[in-house]
């Protein structure tokens, strides 16, 4: 748990960046174009804490995924799972990998906020309105999606639906 959340911490700012460069093609925007060019112009613009919006919610996210995924294993691995039955090592990877996207979905909501928050305000049309709300913190962005019934915007591939109070797809693309 330990490193992982340091793993998210030293990559975060690294994410950011890649949000915004994603970002900034929904205002045909050019504000962020490369990696130092991105440092440059976040540290310019809103210090080093700039670097670091949206790590809490995927911090809670990265660590409860985590702790779900290797409980939900270890109960599978060892009240399910009988040492006896043949392949037990090939079912044990299996079981791993199908609590691990179980995980994914029940955080899903933290990595959404994590992403809005990262864009949040930053400057770029995408994380303005009436594209995004501004959010003054990531509880407020996680309380709006709840309350619209967004939290789960953009986990489906295949399945996607219009926000709820939206008329055009423009906002499906954060």
């Amino acid at each position: 748990m330990v490193a992982r959340s340091c793993a998210t911490i030293v990559t975060h700012p690294f994410h950011v960046i890649t949000l915004r460069c994603m970002v900034q093609f929904i205002g045909r925007e050019t504000k962020y174009c490369g990696v130092f060019d991105s440092v440059v112009t976040i540290y310019k613009e809103e210090g080093i804490l700039g670097f670091f919006a949206g790590l809490i919610p995927r911090l809670l996210g990265d660590v409860l995924s985590l702790w779900i995924c290797n409980m939900l294993a270890h109960f599978i691995n060892t009240y399910a799972i009988d040492d006896s039955m043949s392949h037990t090592g090939e079912i044990k990877n299996c079981s791993q990998a199908l609590t691990g996207f179980f995980a994914s979905m029940l955080t899903y909501p933290f990595v959404l906020v994590s992403n809005l928050m990262a864009v949040n305000d930053c400057g770029l049309a995408g994380g303005l309105p009436p594209y995004a709300p501004a959010y003054p913190t990531w509880v407020d962005c996680w309380r709006h999606l709840s309350r619209e019934g967004n939290m789960s915007r953009g986990n489906s591939l295949f399945f996607r639906k219009l926000p709820a109070g939206k008329t055009n797809a423009s906002s499906l693309l954060i």
